[in-house]
């Protein structure tokens, strides 16, 4: 029997011995990359390095400037910390660690037990960190039986892990072993701890950050910009989750599976319903507002979440009139090209700003204007005699990537505007140590969305994903501080209700497509989660935009 094998490299035919290790593979590779290599793709599969060569096939590799390759060196590191302050502290005395949310390129992370969180902890855990990336720890994968990995982390005190095993399916589950430490992780691990060479820690609020360096900037940590309302606002909504007892899918799950749910659905509409109103107090007590400003995110909800504050402004004595600045794009042989040679939409050149200023400045000085409609289909603005003039208690609510930006809205006087941010931040975990980021939620809330209203397909509104994430990176993300107010729009329980809709869209992509692989992803992930219908979701829900039968126009 053979035992070397054809491997093709990168579009080069090369012979390994079996029993080769991807590992050594990569780093006869590694100076065709720009970034240090930490996953194996073989014949279109996504591999961890640590295995070896047993047929003939085809790899590239994935680098760590790739999103797949960048979430395993993040969950590799976040491993090796959490192994760090349970050798700093004894496993006698570890506790719990929980990572909470993402922030400004950081992992922010609570400590629970009897260990005193200052620096002199911090300076310690960095210390057993440095000595594991010399040491170059493996990172081992093992099989587990579901009984006997609920039953491990039972007796670690993991009962978030527990509880989401309880819903696992498949008969078995792989569980990562540091040294003597094990752990669940949803996602690849990189094949060692000497792979994780950036990155800090400190202390923030009553936790600590564990920093990272941008995904495409993967050689340096840049200052860590500390984003105050953000935070605030990632903070009040973990907290409402953990007083209700919903801060992890295993307990989700638990309150579908009690008939708690509809009662969960009906105190998440009135904590929105209240923090909507809320911030329709704070506009209608500046008496000097006359723009509502609103930017977000794609998928966020700006649609939706703009009529319910219409209908808070009504309630208020205020005469709303929404209006989108997608209305002031530039006619279409006039939008900027990106690097690729295609029209870029999301960049500011791509609005006539000069319009909208002087329009706006002259509804200020009570003048009637005649407002515009963009036509997408001829890719002209029209006017079509939209005619509007400003009582004293008119005023417009304008949604728009830009809206944030001073730039869009300079020749307004600062005290007319009122500026909001809106996303959906989920709070919610699959366990303590494996978060849920708000862009797959986002993700999951465009698909459905997107074939709903307009028959685009997974694999078009995959392929889209990352072009959008760099327009929010570059347009929305920089201003979110700047807001008047934030407004969190995810649903506690909207991962379950997106369930159904999103997997029938995923499974369509076949294998050998280029959004496979991350619909394979996504599909792993709504594995976690029990489905539910939309029986009881209120029809002028946010999630209403996304799956059908909103009351609004969205």
């Amino acid at each position: 029997m053979d035992d070397r094998f054809t491997i093709l490299v990168n579009g080069k035919e090369e012979k390994y011995d079996a029993g080769t290790t991807y590992e050594e593979i990569a780093r006869a590779h590694q100076d065709e990359y720009d970034a240090p290599i930490i996953l194996a793709n073989v014949n279109g599969k996504l591999c961890e390095l640590h295995k070896s060569v047993n047929k003939d096939c085809t790899i590239t590799f994935d680098t760590i400037k790739e999103r797949t390759g960048f979430a395993t060196y993040r969950r590799s590191a976040l491993f090796m910390m959490i192994k760090a302050i349970r050798d700093v502290v004894g496993k006698e005395n570890f506790k719990h660690v929980k990572v909470e949310y993402s922030l400004s390129h950081a992992l922010y992370c609570k400590l629970e037990g009897s260990s005193k969180l200052d620096e002199d902890f911090i300076r310690k855990v960095k210390a057993r960190m440095e000595e594991m990336v010399v040491e170059d720890l493996p990172f081992w994968k093992q099989s587990y039986s579901v009984e006997d990995a609920m039953r491990m982390f039972r007796e670690q005190g993991m009962h978030d892990k527990e509880r989401l095993f309880r819903y696992r399916r498949a008969s078995k589950v792989n569980i990562y072993a540091l040294g003597d430490f094990k752990d669940y992780y949803y996602g690849y691990m990189a094949p060692s701890t000497g792979y994780i060479k950036l990155y800090d820690i400190f202390l923030y609020d009553d936790g600590f950050m564990l920093q990272l360096p941008k995904r495409l900037e993967p050689d340096k940590l840049r200052p860590f910009e500390d984003q105050k309302k953000l935070f605030a606002t990632l903070k009040e909504n973990a907290i409402w989750c953990e007083n209700l007892g919903l801060d992890c899918v295993g307990a989700l799950n638990d309150n579908i599976c009690k008939g708690d749910f509809t009662q969960t659905i009906l105190m998440q509409e009135a904590l929105h319903e209240a923090q909507i109103a809320k911030i329709a107090a704070k506009i209608a007590d500046r008496g000097d507002v006359k723009f509502v400003m609103i930017a977000g995110p794609s998928s966020s909800g700006k649609t939706s979440f703009s009529h319910r504050l219409s209908v808070q402004l009504r309630a208020l004595g205020k005469i709303p009139h929404p209006i989108a600045l997608d209305n002031y794009f530039v006619d279409r042989e006039k939008t900027p090209k990106d690097e690729n040679g295609e029209y870029n939409f999301e960049c500011l050149g791509a609005l006539d700003v000069e319009g909208f200023n002087r329009d706006m400045t002259a509804l200020l000085a009570g003048e009637t204007v005649e407002l515009p409609e963009f036509n997408f289909v001829t890719g002209k603005r029209e006017y079509k005699g939209h005619y509007m003039r400003l009582d004293s208690n008119d005023l417009l609510v304008i949604e728009g990537i830009h809206g944030l930006n001073e730039k869009m809205s300079y020749a307004l006087p600062a005290e007319s505007k009122f500026k909001i941010y809106i996303s959906a931040l989920t709070s919610l975990n699959v366990d303590e140590h494996n978060r849920i980021a708000t862009t797959d939620c986002r993700l999951l809330r465009r698909l459905v969305r997107d074939f709903r209203t307009r028959g685009a397909s997974a694999q078009r509104t995959l392929s889209m994903w990352d072009s959008v994430r760099r327009g929010e990176e570059e347009n929305i993300f920089p201003f979110q501080e700047e807001a008047d107010a934030m407004f969190n729009s995810a649903l506690v329980y909207e991962l379950a209700v997106l369930k159904p809709y999103a997997e029938s869209l995923l499974f369509s992509i076949e294998k050998g497509e280029p959004q496979y692989q991350e619909a394979k992803r996504l599909l792993k992930f709504l594995e976690y989660f029990l489905a539910v219908t939309t029986e009881h979701i209120p029809n002028n829900s946010l999630v209403r935009e996304f799956v059908g039968g909103s009351i609004f126009p969205v």
